[in-house]
């Protein structure tokens, strides 16, 4: 392949990423090309702590965009209701990072993308879905996509409920961090925040 194929292959890649990020986005009634562009960049800010290598920060930019396709394909009620999920509603929705990983693939997705998708909604003690990953045996990317992920949804206006002020969001970072979040990756938030006055303000988290 030539280097103009090349690089109008990329182009339409980003453009078809783009434009399922904004599908995305007004599925999940934010913004389009905000949230999910919002999780890229933190989850960027975060990688550089950890010095992942340029490759790998372009797969978690990829995967962040186009994370929770797997939720726009499903296309369920449930997931915007303000009511509790039901036992079933519950198994169905575990069902998005898997279809999201399928999706990524037929984009055309390198590997590392669908990997990262798939294993989003993974917590660091083994408790999410849907391989029931735990600790290292999470890819980093896909572990700083989860911290990235949850602070910005978070700290965002929801249909079923008011955005956390960022002293609260904070909060449950520290609160999950061993649970559901790699400790590392949220004392990297914090650094991140110190570091970068367009973050989150930081605060302090013991070892």
């Amino acid at each position: 392949m030539t280097g103009n194929s090349s690089t109008k292959a990329a182009a339409k890649s980003d453009e078809r990423i783009l434009r399922v990020s904004a599908a995305m986005d007004e599925f999940e009634n934010y913004a389009p090309n905000q949230h999910a562009a919002q999780i890229a960049a933190l989850g960027d800010a975060l990688a550089q702590k950890f010095n992942l290598a340029a490759h790998d920060r372009i797969f978690l930019r990829q995967a962040a965009l186009v994370h929770d396709i797997g939720e726009v394909l499903m296309n369920r009620e449930y997931i915007l209701s303000s009511q509790m999920l039901t036992a079933n509603e519950r198994l169905d929705l575990q069902r998005h990072p898997v279809i999201g990983e399928q999706e990524t693939a037929k984009l055309g997705q390198p590997r590392g993308v669908q990997l990262i998708v798939r294993w989003h909604h993974e917590w660091w003690n083994g408790g999410g879905y849907p391989d029931g990953l735990e600790t290292e045996q999470i890819p980093l990317a896909a572990r700083i996509l989860r911290v990235a992920d949850t602070y910005t949804a978070l700290t965002s206006e929801r249909p079923f409920r008011a955005a956390l002020g960022v002293g609260e969001a904070r909060k449950y970072l520290v609160e999950w961090a061993g649970i559901e979040f790699d400790p590392a990756v949220v004392r990297a938030f914090f650094v991140a925040a110190q570091s970068n006055p367009q973050q989150p303000a930081a605060g302090t988290m013991s070892n």
